[in-house]
C-alpha cells in the first residue's frame, strides 16, 4: 500500500489520475452495507407487503445503475465500461439486511468505488422505500469486502 495520495498533484490540487500507461487486467470488487430496522419492517420486506411494491428488486436495480454512474457522482472517478454488476441482498438477521454489490471489467483502473456506490444507492432505495413504516432504520458498515486485480493486487477485509 501506498501512503501518497493519487488525487492530489505536487502542489496538493485535486486530479484525475492518468491511467493510460497502466495495463488493462480483469479487475473485481465487491462492497457491502447492513442495514438495521424493525422485525415488523423486514417481515414486509420479505413479504411484499410494503405500499410501493417490490422493495428487494428495486433496490436490486438502484444499485446496479449507481454503480454505472460512479462517474457521475464521484468527481475524481473515471468513467469505466463495466462488464458485470450485481446486487445481492441477504437476510442477515430477523432485523439485520446485508446489501453485497460486486462490480468486473477489464480495464485500466479498479472497480472499488462503483462497488461502494452500488452498496449504498441499494441501501439507500431500501431505506426510501421502508421508512414509510419505519423511521428508524440504520444504514452501517458500509465498506470494500475485497478487491481483485490490478497493480495493487488483491485484498481482502479480513485480511487487512
Amino acid at each position: 500500500m501506498s501512503d501518497k495520495l493519487t488525487h492530489l498533484d505536487h502542489q496538493g490540487h485535486a486530479h484525475m489520475v492518468d491511467v493510460s500507461d497502466k495495463d488493462i487486467t480483469k479487475r473485481t470488487a465487491t462492497a457491502q452495507a447492513i442495514l438495521l430496522m424493525q422485525p415488523a419492517t423486514l417481515k414486509k420486506v420479505i413479504e411484499g407487503g410494503l405500499p410501493k411494491g417490490d422493495v428487494l428488486a428495486t433496490a436490486r436495480i438502484a444499485g446496479i445503475q449507481a454503480a454505472k454512474k460512479t462517474s457521475d457522482l464521484i468527481p475524481l472517478c473515471h468513467p469505466l465500461m463495466l462488464t458485470k454488476v450485481t446486487v445481492d441482498i441477504n437476510v442477515i438477521s430477523d432485523c439485520e439486511l446485508e446489501v453485497l454489490c460486486t462490480c468486473s471489467l477489464s480495464g485500466k483502473t479498479g472497480v472499488e468505488m462503483e462497488a461502494l456506490t452500488g452498496a449504498s444507492i441499494a441501501a439507500l432505495t431500501l431505506y426510501d422505500m421502508c421508512k414509510a413504516v419505519d423511521k428508524g432504520i440504520v444504514i452501517q458498515n458500509v465498506s470494500l469486502l475485497e478487491k481483485k486485480g490490478g497493480k495493487s493486487g488483491d485484498w481482502s477485509k479480513g485480511n487487512a
